[in-house]
């Protein structure tokens, strides 16, 4: 009898996901740039010019080979931001290091193809570009597989796949995965969800090896996007079962000091890149990028205005905050409820509330794992009572469509003219 490759409906949603990504990364792989599609272009340009910096010019400092780049490729966006001037007439990158450690393994695969395909290897032509892209679609799928593996471990197959289909296809995420795919978020995604799946089995069966790794892919998660240094609240807040160990976890600790100084040891490794290039550049091993917060006075339109409003444009975000009211009987509320918020509290307090070009609020994504435990606390909770459930279909097949209709008139530029909620709410 024929046998299915499926194990579980969940498995399945990946599959949906992955294939519905995946198509639309083919459909948006050309534009009228001059290799088709330039992915490494904007703030896309600023994390990724490390590598050819790095291995191909060997020029950190004075740039001089970028001049010719951006007349040829125009990545810069006219104005050459991504670099920060110093006093002695050197450049510093504006931009962390973490999201070029984590496309590196792309750029070499970039640089080979270059080399087959006889395309210049200059580090920008089509073939560094495209690895680029599809390298961020790599790292989604690692951290979807990861996403699921933490959502089983407190919700069943199909809560899980429920979830997991609401998150991926009604927001902002396949945006800024299978279009804008070579910004700092699909990057940093996969990170969020190894993160939850170390801390829970750290949790569960503690040994500093998992430790270390907890704390060397939270230092890479820093020098990704410094704010995203607020990660630590997730595992410090996990509930911890004392029944089960029989300390708590201040004490189990202190009994066991080599597990605290694995994950801070893991931490200092994972940041160390981006000090000891600071130091190379700037000769100082801590850099300020200038970045401004006005964290008493917050840009609410982030969340609420129709220009990039997070609620506006991403409605399934209202039932991710609905969710909070639901994790009571969870270990991770503490932790999600803390991380969430101040990771709100963050983005709309940043001066640049527009976050320049952007579909929805794009600063949220990346954390979109931890939302989803929240989420699916909301799904949990609706599935539990007979006559809300034919909602959930009706509302994400709703949501999906929307969502799909906004991110094509977004990357037609004329998100704001024909939106229907800006239709209904102007």
């Amino acid at each position: 009898m024929f046998s299915s490759p499926f194990k579980s409906i969940s498995l399945v949603a990946v599959f949906v996901i992955a294939s519905i990504f995946v198509a639309q990364r083919f459909r948006y792989s050309h534009n009228n740039d001059v290799n088709g599609y330039n992915a490494t272009s904007w703030d896309a340009l600023g994390y990724y010019m490390y590598l050819p910096a790095t291995f191909i010019y060997d020029d950190v400092k004075e740039l001089k080979w970028f001049g010719k780049i951006d007349s040829t490729y125009h990545v810069s966006g006219g104005w050459f931001y991504q670099a920060m001037p110093l006093e002695n007439g050197q450049y510093t990158f504006k931009y962390l290091s973490g999201v070029a450690i984590m496309e590196s393994p792309f750029f070499a695969l970039g640089h080979l193809s270059a080399k087959i395909s006889g395309a210049p290897q200059d580090g920008f032509s089509a073939p560094y570009q495209y690895a680029i892209m599809f390298g961020a679609l790599f790292w989604f799928f690692v951290g979807l597989f990861f996403l699921r593996k933490v959502l089983l471990h407190y919700f069943n197959e199909q809560i899980t796949a429920i979830t997991l289909l609401l998150l991926c296809l009604c927001s902002n995420l396949i945006q800024y995965v299978s279009v804008d795919g070579a910004m700092s978020h699909a990057y940093i995604f996969p990170l969020y969800s190894l993160i939850l799946w170390l801390t829970i089995r750290w949790h569960n069966s503690p040994r500093w090896n998992t430790a270390l790794l907890l704390g060397l892919l939270s230092g890479l998660a820093v020098i990704s996007r410094p704010t995203e240094l607020i990660l630590i609240f997730i595992p410090i807040l996990w509930i911890w079962d004392k029944e089960k160990h029989g300390l708590s976890k201040f004490q189990f600790l202190k009994k066991n000091p080599l597990h605290l100084a694995a994950v801070i040891g893991g931490g200092i490794i994972g940041i160390l890149p981006q000090l000891l290039y600071w130091k190379y550049s700037t000769g100082s091993f801590v850099f300020d990028v200038g970045s401004k917060w006005f964290f008493l006075n917050p840009w609410w339109r982030v969340l609420f205005g129709h220009e990039k409003g997070w609620f506006f444009y991403t409605p399934i975000a209202l039932a991710m905050v609905a969710g909070f009211f639901f994790m009571k009987k969870h270990p991770f509320r503490k932790a999600v409820l803390t991380f969430c918020l101040l990771n709100i509290w963050i983005v709309i307090s940043w001066s640049d509330w527009r976050y320049g070009a952007s579909y929805s609020t794009r600063a949220l994504t990346q954390s979109y794992p931890v939302f989803a435990l929240a989420l699916a606390c909301m799904v949990d909770k609706t599935m539990a009572f007979d006559r809300l459930k034919w909602s959930i279909p009706i509302i994400g097949i709703a949501l999906i469509v929307l969502n799909f209709y906004q991110m094509e008139i977004y990357n037609q530029g004329i998100l704001e003219n024909f939106s229907p909620l800006i239709r209904i709410f102007h």
